[in-house]
């Protein structure tokens, strides 16, 4: 019978018992199939295609563990896998680690290859770790980076391991911490924020020096949906004579798309940069920015995605994620990390921002806020 303590285990675990022969390979897969055969058949873990049906939140499976990247979110969650990876370009790796409990981490572009792809140049959506904890992101993240000429934006990081940097870090002494509530301008559930908030103050007993600002980068959100209509075409350019034949969602994305001029282009360029150095500024002031990963709880299975915050309608389905897609905007690194539970006993994701390539800082603060903030396991795994 296998093991299914094995399945508790973190990656890092896992290697130092198979290194010592404590285990064997063999044993640990065994285990972590008997898993998926327990548990998948209520969860559905698979990125969501119409084809299989709804992968289910492993907290409550009438929610939704949000997406693309939400059944490598609910597989490691459950213990089915110790890591996966994800893709992130609007929030496809952080909103799902949120939702799910679990450590997610959207890199620097560049710092892990982008090939193959149908964009070379790509900076929008980068593949990251998932994990269930900080150290095991980190591990997966040291494996995944490195100066690919396969990809011409990709650079070597300017450190030799993001594991040993977060293995060092013992407290927040020294650190600039700043907690923002909402920087996209669309609300926040109030349950959420109260969470998020109380996490970044505690940072205060680790040696961080925190404070909560109001930061606005909400005038990024049109530049984004501009900058995201002319990738979905180019993702999608060799397919445009089909495109009748695209799924709902995709279809509109692309048509939508190809309305983008390029007038509309150097309009959104130009706000992106005035972003970005709003940001660069606000990093001179503070190493690192707090803010909810997701401003709702996980919604229903069967909705395609939250239509209000607070009674507020939304204009555009994709609105919700706007505090994680500006950081995509702007290129910088950000990280999801459990800061605790509604409640209903639902997870809830703190956002970690920070400057290029701090990724890091970013999981070494990921790992004390885990620490802070045990939430155990989803009734589901």
């Amino acid at each position: 019978m296998a093991d299914k303590s094995l399945t508790r285990k973190s990656a890092r675990e896992l290697v130092a018992m198979i290194k010592a022969r404590a285990v064997s390979p063999v044993e640990v897969l065994d285990a972590h199939l008997a898993v998926i055969a327990r548990v998948n058949p209520k969860l559905n873990a698979i990125v969501t295609l119409a084809a299989f049906g709804a992968t289910r939140n492993p907290w409550n499976c009438a929610l939704s563990p949000a997406g693309s990247s939400g059944g490598s979110a609910v597989a490691v969650a459950t213990g089915m896998v110790p890591i996966a990876q994800g893709t992130d370009f609007g929030c496809s790796i952080r909103i799902p680690a949120a939702f799910c409990g679990i450590v997610g981490i959207r890199p620097t572009p560049g710092l892990t290859p982008n090939h193959p792809t149908p964009l070379l140049w790509d900076s929008g959506q980068v593949h990251g770790p998932l994990a269930r904890t900080a150290e095991d992101a980190a591990l997966v993240l040291d494996a995944m980076i490195g100066l690919s000429r396969f990809s011409p934006i990709s650079v070597a990081p300017p450190w030799p391991s993001a594991l040993a940097e977060v293995d060092r870090y013992k407290d927040a002494r020294g650190l600039r911490i700043a907690y923002a509530s909402d920087i996209a301008g669309i609300g926040v559930d109030a349950e959420i924020d109260a969470i998020c908030r109380q996490a970044a103050r505690q940072l205060q007993d680790a040696g961080a020096a925190v404070e909560e600002i109001a930061f606005d980068a909400s005038d990024g959100r049109d530049p984004y949906k501009t900058w995201r209509g002319a990738w979905m075409v180019g993702r999608q350019f060799t397919r445009l004579s089909r495109v009748e034949a695209f799924g709902e969602n995709l279809k509109g994305n692309v048509k939508a798309g190809m309305q983008v001029t390029a007038l509309d282009l150097a309009a959104a360029e130009h706000t992106r940069q005035q972003l970005f150095h709003r940001f660069r500024e606000l990093f001179e002031r503070f190493d690192l920015l707090l803010t909810p990963a997701a401003p709702v709880k996980p919604y229903p299975v069967e909705m395609n995605f939250p239509n209000e915050i607070n009674g507020q309608k939304f204009d555009n389905y994709i609105d919700w994620i706007a505090p994680a897609f500006l950081i995509t905007l702007v290129s910088l690194p950000a990280g999801s990390v459990p800061a605790g539970k509604t409640r209903d006993g639902l997870p809830v994701g703190l956002q970690i921002v920070g400057p290029r390539c701090e990724e890091p800082r970013i999981l070494s603060l990921a790992k004390l806020v885990q620490q802070a903030h045990p939430i155990g396991w989803p009734p589901h795994a």
